[in-house]
């Protein structure tokens, strides 16, 4: 997911967020005072990135706890789902565990 992907689902405008440095390694705990609001939802934000978007450049994304989780981009499996479903196999023989696994596929 670009970071225009994110903002687009999270209905945040780009033009809306801080422009951020091109490199402050020290700005974004600077920004963690608790006087910013999280773009999402307005309460005090918590979490603090870049977000590079085309036209808009870079800027500075900040976000409460709760949607700083609820928005973390996650990665399904890394393989086939068939790889997947054999090592929670493994584990569950290793382990001595019965194990039902339901796939949708």
């Amino acid at each position: 997911m670009t970071d225009a992907d994110l903002l687009r689902s999270l209905g945040i405008d780009p033009s809306q967020l801080d422009a951020a440095p091109p490199w402050a390694p020290r700005a974004g705990a600077e920004r963690l005072d608790g006087s910013r609001p999280c773009a999402r939802c307005g309460e005090p934000a918590r979490a603090t990135g870049v977000v590079d978007v085309p036209g808009h450049g870079r800027r500075w994304l900040d976000r409460c706890m709760p949607c700083l989780i609820a928005t973390t981009p996650r990665g399904g499996p890394r393989g086939p789902l068939e790889d997947t479903v054999a090592v929670l196999r493994d584990a569950a023989r290793e382990a001595g565990v019965a194990l039902t696994i339901g796939t949708d596929e």
